[in-house]
């Protein structure tokens, strides 16, 4: 099983210079991953519906499912006067249940932990996936943190495997200290004895994204992304495969 995770940056390039979603699920179907974790896509934006030609029908989350990915959830975090944005997962096995957990801290960054539970059908248990972006203050990290082990260890139960994905923003590398209490490891730090660079995309040198796991027989890091992520979004996407 193969999981990417990916900051989507709203479906435009770096600096915001081009729309290039479509580009950008044309290389989710190439990587061609099972399970996708998706943070900054947009759920609906009147503006860029009513002034961009190229801009979908339908919501980011659906058009980059496309047909590969049937199963898809969306947790809505950030709401606008056009429209609003958030996580979303995209999964080729039925989502059963998915709620949105607000973690925002007071302040101008809406930020959510999107738990959706997956049944596999080679699984006799269901799969938890949650899919994360958290802030850029560190005090606002650190008590997102703290929500995440609390929503992992009175939750989840843990029997069932977990998957937690997602743009920590932990430039500091906070993260995995705190995560080891409740049980979570992150597959970069488990290979190669710290979490992979990924942003900016373009000259990579801070650790901001991560893959963490619970309750799996293997996991090990997936090849790194292409050249061509770097003109796709800023943060460069991380895969990571599972025996489950």
């Amino acid at each position: 099983m193969m999981l990417l995770t990916v900051n989507a940056h709203k479906g435009f390039s770096s600096f915001n210079r081009r729309f290039i979603l479509q580009d950008l699920r044309a290389a989710l179907l190439q990587a061609a991953p099972d399970i996708v974790f998706l943070q900054e896509v947009i759920g609906a934006h009147s503006g860029h519906a009513s002034s961009r030609p190229d801009w979908p029908t339908l919501s980011q989350y659906e058009y980059l499912a496309d047909t590969v990915w049937p199963e898809y959830a969306y947790g809505r975090n950030a709401v606008y006067p056009a429209g609003h944005h958030g996580n979303a997962v995209l999964s080729r096995y039925p989502i059963v249940s998915a709620v949105n957990h607000d973690v925002s801290i007071a302040g101008p960054e809406p930020r959510g932990l999107l738990h959706c539970v997956l049944q596999p059908p080679q699984m006799p248990r269901p799969l938890h996936a949650v899919c994360v972006h958290l802030g850029l203050r560190e005090s606002h990290r650190l008590q997102q943190l703290q929500r995440l082990c609390e929503l992992v260890t009175r939750q989840i139960p843990a029997g069932e495997p977990l998957l937690v994905a997602g743009d920590f923003n932990d430039w500091r590398q906070r993260a995995n200290a705190l995560l080891a209490d409740c049980g979570l490891q992150e597959v970069h730090t488990r290979h190669f004895g710290r979490p992979a660079r990924s942003f900016p995309a373009f000259w990579p040198l801070l650790r901001l994204d991560r893959i963490y796991v619970r309750g799996v027989r293997r996991s090990s890091p997936g090849a790194r992304a292409s050249r061509i992520w770097a003109r796709l979004s800023d943060h460069v996407p991380l895969v990571a495969e599972f025996d489950l």
